[in-house]
């Protein structure tokens, strides 16, 4: 077993690191290969490694138990052989398909089958069995479709049929959003985990701890801070929790903070980081494709609303620690002097300033990326030129890692494009679509509640991408019907199930960070949920306020921002309790309320809002100064 462990290890790692480097080699411009080739061999290395990685830790969890059984070992090596042949034959066979017009044979149709077979065992085995039940209903569709009464009966299609499309063409699984991995999201995660590797996250976090220093809840704000940071370069909520979190949890309970609290803090700000530009959440970048605009103008639209999440992430924290009384954790050790952080930090900020403003100017994402990519390595060369060797080690690493944490998005994105798939050949969006629009009566309010509860129940049990996906080609073209742009309307999904991360009672990102704080798993969601209940709003606020997706004159826009700090601000003392003072039910309920009226983009929700703001202010200083005196 140990021979096999150390052979499956060696073969994963450089088929990852050969990934890698392919996509390099595609991206730089000097070979040139169609959609379908780059995607077809993306999904099937990506299946093989699945396979294979799942065959290594089923050998690692075995090793030392008697209960070890072989056939299903067996069984995970035969079905990446398999995955490898039927790529292997999807590859020689495209172009003579696509020169045909079209025309498939029962063997095309055959190993069509094979390979949604494929894509759905790596479904259930990576991801779930919730999206791959969703897949099948959808799959079923087609098949049954015939006998179903009112809207949802259709001509119907053998499975024969559905496979040949499924598999033949670009519309199925190596549709838009299996191109999105094999282009934008392979890209930004090499990038990202090049910067991992070479100590960004290091470099951050000095940044973050030197600009809370001595502040009020430091170590919270060190998360907010870092998690920002971190949260540009990084687009997984439970990946940036299971970075930040091993450093900034422990901090906040040594500076007081209960487990369940430090854990809730951690789970809220590292979900940020999924619509945190530069680098979004992989939905970003499908949504992109979907609706036809440059990723920078997705970037730009969702930079306001990114910064609201966090500022209130921070009022949060600040209010928390007020009320808490938290102190700074006492100084351990000396600090080294900025300069001697900043220089070595300089190949991190240099690439991350390159790569927005590339992407600003107008350049595609992938080649924005690959060109930082090359600045940082041409950076980290100049720090490690005394050990050359460990350079190139680091830089497998980093290949390997970046390829491998791909892993899943691409069976994600392969499962979401059967759905597309059987939605294209079907018409099914177009009536669901009616539905919604006819439940919401055609107003546009109403068409966003029922959005916003199907977006959070479909993104408790799917990852982001499948989420945004099923919403984006089935509920965002009803929410467009209505009268709500469609940038709009993509984002507000998007938001939505970003946020499912911490939406109890299925939270990725609370449990993960549970798990590391040491507290209670539903105690930490439902903690999460209050600290984040600003980011259930905010899709709202840019619908009322289009001037927070940066659309409109600069002087909306400015306006915009302010009264959109304030709204955050209400809703954090009313979900805090404290401002000055603990504050009873009333007081709370009056914050949340000026709250929503700020978020409406009128002249008068405006002034009325900053004005019973002010007012409350001045009742709750005096208050407090009243206090002072009667105990002086």
């Amino acid at each position: 077993m140990k021979n096999a462990l150390s052979a499956l290890t060696f073969t994963t790692r450089w088929m990852a690191i050969g990934l890698g480097l392919w996509h390099l080699y595609v991206v730089s411009g000097f070979a040139s290969f169609s959609t379908l080739e780059v995607r077809i061999t993306h999904l099937t290395v990506m299946l093989v490694l699945i396979f294979l990685v799942l065959s290594q830790r089923r050998i690692e969890t075995q090793q030392g138990t008697k209960s070890a059984n072989p056939l299903w070992l067996l069984m995970d090596l035969g079905l990446a052989v398999v995955a490898g042949g039927t790529g292997y034959y999807l590859f020689s066979r495209w172009l003579d398909i696509a020169m045909s017009g079209g025309i498939t044979t029962s063997t095309d149709a055959f190993v069509g089958m094979i390979v949604i077979g494929l894509v759905m065992i790596a479904v259930i085995r990576r991801i779930g069995w919730f999206l791959a039940g969703i897949i099948l209903i959808f799959l079923a569709y087609p098949l049954v479709s015939p006998v179903l009464p009112g809207v949802f009966n259709s001509r119907g299609y053998s499975f024969t049929r559905i496979a040949g499309f499924m598999t033949t063409t670009s519309e199925g699984i190596y549709g838009i959003p299996l191109g999105v991995s094999a282009t934008f999201i392979i890209m930004f995660s090499i990038f990202g985990s090049f910067l991992n590797v070479f100590g960004a996250g290091d470099f951050f976090f000095q940044i973050s701890s030197r600009l809370t220093k001595g502040s009020m809840a430091a170590s919270a704000k060190t998360a907010v801070v870092f998690s920002t940071l971190l949260g540009m370069i990084s687009g997984s909520a439970a990946g940036n929790v299971a970075v930040t979190g091993t450093m900034t949890i422990p901090m906040m309970k040594r500076e007081g903070y209960k487990p369940h609290q430090a854990a809730a803090i951690e789970a809220v700000v590292s979900t940020g980081g999924q619509i945190m530009p530069p680098v979004m959440g992989a939905a970003a970048f499908i949504m992109a494709e979907i609706i036809g605009v440059p990723y920078s103008d997705i970037m730009i639209a969702a930079l306001i609303p990114a910064i609201l999440f966090f500022t209130s992430i921070f009022f949060m924290v600040h209010l928390q620690g007020t009320k808490m009384a938290v102190a700074p954790a006492p100084q351990t050790e000396a600090e080294p002097p900025l300069r001697s952080i900043l220089i070595p930090g300089l190949r991190f900020m240099v690439p991350f300033v390159l790569l927005v403003g590339m992407m600003v100017a107008g350049y595609s994402p992938f080649k924005s990326s690959f060109t930082a990519l090359g600045v940082l390595l041409a950076g980290c060369v100049v720090f490690e030129l005394r050990d050359l060797r460990g350079f190139f080690v680091k830089c497998c690493d980093a290949l390997e890692a970046g390829t491998k944490s791909v892993m899943s998005i691409a069976v994600a994105c392969a499962g979401a494009g059967l759905i597309a798939g059987v939605l294209a050949m079907t018409g099914l969006g177009s009536k669901v679509s009616g539905l919604i629009i006819s439940a919401a009566a055609g107003v546009p309010v109403i068409a966003l509640i029922l959005t916003m509860f199907v977006s959070i129940i479909l993104g408790m049990g799917l990852p982001t991408t499948a989420a945004y996906l099923i919403l984006a080609t089935v509920v965002a073209p009803a929410l467009v019907e209505v009268g709500v742009p469609i940038l709009t309307a993509h984002l507000f999904v998007f938001f939505y199930g970003c946020i499912s991360t911490i939406t109890p009672p299925v939270a990725l990102a609370s449990y993960v960070a549970a798990g590391i704080a040491g507290s209670d798993i539903n105690k930490t969601s439902w903690t999460a949920f209050a600290y984040g209940i600003t980011s259930y709003i905010l899709p709202f606020m840019f619908f009322f306020g289009p001037a927070l997706l940066m659309q409109g004159s600069a002087l909306e826009i400015v306006v915009s921002v302010f009264t959109g700090l304030l709204s955050v601000f209400c809703f954090s003392i009313a979900v805090v309790g404290f401002f000055q003072k603990k504050l009873g039910f009333g007081m709370r309920t009056i914050f949340a309320v000026t709250g929503l009226v700020m978020m409406y983009q009128s002249w008068l929700s405006d002034l009325v809002g900053i004005a019973v703001f002010a007012g409350l202010v001045l009742f709750l200083r005096a208050n407090a100064t009243a206090s002072q005196q009667l105990q002086s």
